[in-house]
């Protein structure tokens, strides 16, 4: 990844260095996941869609990392129970989690609405959740800026890019804070996010 871009990585020391955790960030292109699995000091178990899962060309390399597909209910009923369960014995296990909330890649380089998933992630497994924002993607053949992603050429080599980990969150801090209502943590989670991304942008700006 270095060699592909010029990382800036900022707050590593809030991914836990064993224990369960969970790592959610923002969606901005393909090469997400591969830049959080560079930068991550531990081995993360990134849960993608199943289209992409099984692709015939890194289905086996997506199996030797653990990746944990999903696919929506209306195609598969009862998928969706399964990959919970899939990401409680990951977490159940010490293991860390990679989760991207909004579901999908940015249409405009922005942070979108959280998903419910992450509520039921949380219901079943209160870990410790690490927010992360990523920045310097948008714009890149594998987002979806001026067009779908990977479907147009690239037009810039080793482009900055950073990345932001924030302290751990917990359920239990949020309670204890009097953030118990319904979907509290999950719009917490994005608000954080959203703020770690905004930091990396000025980073990005000021570079």
């Amino acid at each position: 990844m270095r060699l592909c871009y010029r990382l800036r990585i900022h707050g590593l020391d809030h991914v836990p260095r064993e224990g369960a955790a969970l790592i959610v960030c923002n969606h901005v292109s393909f090469m997400d996941a591969l830049i959080l699995g560079g930068a991550c000091p531990r081995s993360l178990r990134f849960v993608m869609e199943r289209a992409i899962f099984e692709s015939p060309w890194l289905n086996w390399w997506f199996r030797l990392v653990g990746a944990i597909p999903i696919e929506s209910e209306r195609r598969n009923p009862g998928s969706l129970r399964q990959t919970l369960e899939a990401i409680s014995r990951a977490l159940r296990n010490g293991e860390v989690v990679m989760v991207f909330p909004e579901g999908k890649l940015t249409t405009d380089g922005e942070v979108h609405t959280f998903r419910r998933g992450l509520d039921a992630i949380l219901a079943r497994d209160p870990v410790a959740v690490i927010p992360a924002g990523i920045t310097g993607l948008w714009g890149s053949w594998t987002s979806h800026h001026e067009g779908p992603a990977l479907k147009k050429w690239p037009r810039r080599w080793r482009a900055r890019v950073s990345l932001r980990f924030g302290s751990p969150v917990t359920p239990q801090a949020l309670v204890s804070q009097g953030r118990a209502r319904q979907n509290a943590l999950r719009h917490y989670l994005e608000a954080r996010v959203r703020v770690l991304t905004s930091m990396a942008d000025d980073e990005q700006i000021n570079s």
